[in-house]
């Protein structure tokens, strides 16, 4: 790892910030005892809300730890048309589940600016953006202030973007990912489920940017094990980020239900859809995916404020069918363990890794001379 990034965690391990309750203190304070780096997720939060995980997670770890932010909704509001037919599509939803739709005009910078200035006001360690790059200000800011920043990126073009404006280093998101992609710009015209999409495999995409720019690399998207950990390291990543693997822990802050699904074989698969946010995500393919996703508008957080009084209602009603079940596509791979004890157990099989590569490699080279010195001798 690089001496900077490397001085942030013990291990090339890093917890990836979930919005929506899972990424909890007493998650990110484990994965960061354990040796690992724990990410807050500041997404969906008030500033204020933000600001006392943050003393919480301080209380229960004095290890470096990370906040992610998502960076505001860009360009012009979504096509009211467009999300005023969803509505009226959502509402056997809302009569099933025995709650009103919510607010598509709830607001559209998730409370950025507010959060930026509780982060440069009481820094923490690390901050990561998502849905966009910061402008070089913002990022000089959080230099002075001591702060990393990482830059999620799925493309190429985006990771320049990032190094042109000056972040430290790079979260390079393969489409494997389970939630969100972090992409800079939503482009209506990828459709997800259909195969229409730009998203690159992880390791097609890590490789491209490792050789387009020179800011450390955290790669992610589909990482279970670690094997896949050194997989990554071994094609330029400095560090793995894993997210779906950290949501069965206990200390997760997931809820139950969506703990259990991803390894229920009642759900065989994930895909890309828009059907709860606006933007694509990965997820569980469930009931409410299969009925919605083909027409959801590409409208965040529109789509997402709208939908949010439906998911608290199934989550309540013990449906999982109409819930955002997000997950990568390792999900069936997930280990009900501790979080400190994952770390332990993800560390291990790294090293084993490379303890047999290391072992590998020697032995190739010791026969390698001895071949040449039986050659020469022979001559």
């Amino acid at each position: 790892m690089s001496t900077a990034l490397n001085d942030l965690s013990r291990l090339p391990i890093v917890q990836a910030p979930m919005a929506g309750g899972a990424s909890c203190p007493e998650l990110v304070g484990a994965v960061c005892e354990a040796g690992a780096l724990g990410f807050l997720a500041g997404g969906y939060k008030t500033a204020g809300g933000l600001y006392q995980e943050i003393k919480q997670t301080r209380a229960l770890t004095a290890r470096p730890f990370g906040v992610n932010l998502f960076m505001p909704a860009a360009g012009q509001p979504a096509d009211r048309a467009a999300v005023e037919v969803y509505r009226h599509q959502l509402a056997g939803e809302a009569t099933w589940y025995e709650t009103a739709l919510g607010d598509p005009d709830h607001g559209r910078d998730d409370a950025y600016d507010a959060k930026l200035a509780i982060l440069l006001d009481d820094p923490v360690p690390v901050v990561s953006f998502t849905f966009g790059c910061p402008d070089r200000d913002a990022l000089d800011a959080f230099a002075r202030a001591g702060t990393y920043t990482i830059v999620t990126v799925t493309s190429v073009e985006e990771a320049r973007t990032a190094e042109r404006a000056g972040a430290a280093a790079l979260c390079v998101q393969g489409i494997e990912a389970g939630g969100h992609q972090g992409t800079h710009r939503d482009d209506p015209a990828d459709a997800p489920g259909t195969g229409s999409g730009r998203g690159r495999g992880l390791l097609t995409l890590l490789t491209e940017v490792r050789e387009s720019v020179r800011l450390p690399i955290v790669a992610t998207g589909g990482i279970m094990r670690g094997r896949q950990i050194a997989a990554v390291l071994a094609a330029g990543a400095d560090a793995a980020q894993l997210g779906t693997a950290f949501l069965v822990c206990p200390e997760s802050g997931a809820h139950p239900l969506h703990k259990r699904a991803l390894t229920d074989p009642l759900f065989t698969h994930t895909e890309l859809t828009r059907a709860f946010s606006g933007r694509p995500a990965r997820g569980l393919v469930n009931r409410f995916m299969r009925e919605h996703g083909p027409y959801a508008p590409a409208a965040y957080p529109e789509v997402h404020h709208l939908t949010a009084p439906l998911r608290k209602a199934a989550a309540t009603a013990g449906d999982p069918q109409g819930m955002a079940l997000w997950a990568g596509q390792g999900h069936r791979l997930a280990r009900e363990l501790p979080a400190g004890r994952l770390v332990e157990l993800l560390a291990a099989e790294l090293a084993a890794v490379q303890t047999s590569s290391f072992t590998t490699a020697s032995s190739t080279a010791s026969s390698t001379t001895s071949t040449s010195a039986s050659t020469r001798s022979t001559s």
